[in-house]
């Protein structure tokens, strides 16, 4: 059986793998896309190394994908479809946004890819949503329609963000003077956690020349630094914001899921967050989202299972 390539282009890895119809996904390789001078380089070159002849393909990209070519949004790439597959010798390639093919993924997880976080039970036959941060802020949900599931292409990562209480105010209004627009991606992402401990050191009036990396932030915050453990606390207490504000926009009492490779990193900082308190926090309708359940996806590579689900047919996107 002919196998069929998966590819999930980012804004920072691009993860190929190959999967056969009704199988799981194989051979996954993540390169650095910074070590590419674009997605058709990186997949042609996975392909050579394979035995396997392979002609479908589908592509989840974190970019919005409204025609040819897709240009990205937090990498300089721009391509084809039509050329891409030319490039990579696909006589079909299907491409979508990276967040629909992680919301089509969520009916396919399986028990020990997910952990839930806080309380809540899932409403049978009512809208799921997704988001995540990584690069930058995917979002997506899941809506029933006529017995099936529809995946919808969505760029919330964008929307604009809200402080909750006078110190998230004050950090806003940093990047503010920064930035013409402070939406949820600016702060709830790898560059968002850099621009939040940037934003509490100004306000501590010790300014750094360099801004840190998501990595060094986190690494400081386990090392009892308190400014970089209050960064890592805000970023979680606004993705419990958002997230709560994506669950009342469409009705998802089926559940919330967080995915990307930051909150599965930082599972035990997450799990002991006030993510969920700020889920809930929606005054009267407290009640409403107490009863919405979160998980954290757990599975390292979900959009994969996305992907193949756009291949079989067995979802559809809108």
């Amino acid at each position: 059986m002919e196998s069929r390539l998966l590819v999930d282009l980012g804004g920072t890895h691009l993860r190929c793998a190959l999967q056969c119809p009704g199988g799981e996904a194989f051979a996954e390789r993540e390169v650095r896309c910074a070590d590419w001078p674009g997605p058709g380089e990186a997949i042609a070159d996975y392909l050579r190394q394979r035995p396997e002849q392979v002609t479908r393909g589908a592509i989840c990209v974190a970019a919005p994908v409204t025609g040819d070519p897709v240009r990205m949004t937090n990498r300089a790439w721009s391509f084809s479809a039509r050329e891409l597959a030319e490039q990579v010798g696909l006589s079909e390639l299907r491409v979508v946004n990276d967040f629909t093919a992680m919301a089509m993924s969520l009916p396919f997880l399986p028990p020990d890819g997910i952990r839930q976080i806080g309380a809540g039970t899932p409403a049978t036959g009512a809208a799921v949503a997704v988001l995540g941060p990584g690069t930058g802020l995917g979002v997506s949900g899941l809506v029933p329609l006529d017995g099936r599931w529809v995946a919808l292409a969505s760029e919330g990562g964008h929307v604009t963000l809200p402080a909750v209480d006078e110190r998230e105010t004050a950090v806003i209004s940093v990047l503010r003077r920064r930035m013409d627009h402070v939406s949820a991606e600016r702060l709830v992402s790898g560059f968002g956690l850099t621009n939040l401990h940037a934003a509490l050191q100004e306000l501590a009036g010790q300014p750094a020349a360099q801004p840190l990396p998501a990595e060094q932030i986190t690494a400081r915050a386990r090392a009892g630094d308190g400014l970089a453990a209050e960064a890592l606390e805000l970023f979680f207490a606004f993705l419990g914001t958002v997230a709560g504000d994506l669950a009342l926009t469409l009705g998802a009492r089926g559940g919330v899921y967080v995915a990307g490779g930051i909150a599965r990193r930082l599972e035990p900082e997450l799990a002991a967050s006030r993510f969920r308190q700020r889920f809930e926090a929606k005054g009267r309708y407290g009640d409403y989202l107490r009863g919405v359940p979160t998980w954290l996806i757990t599975e390292a590579n979900p959009a994969f299972r996305g992907l193949a689900a756009i291949l079989d047919g067995r979802m559809a996107s809108g």
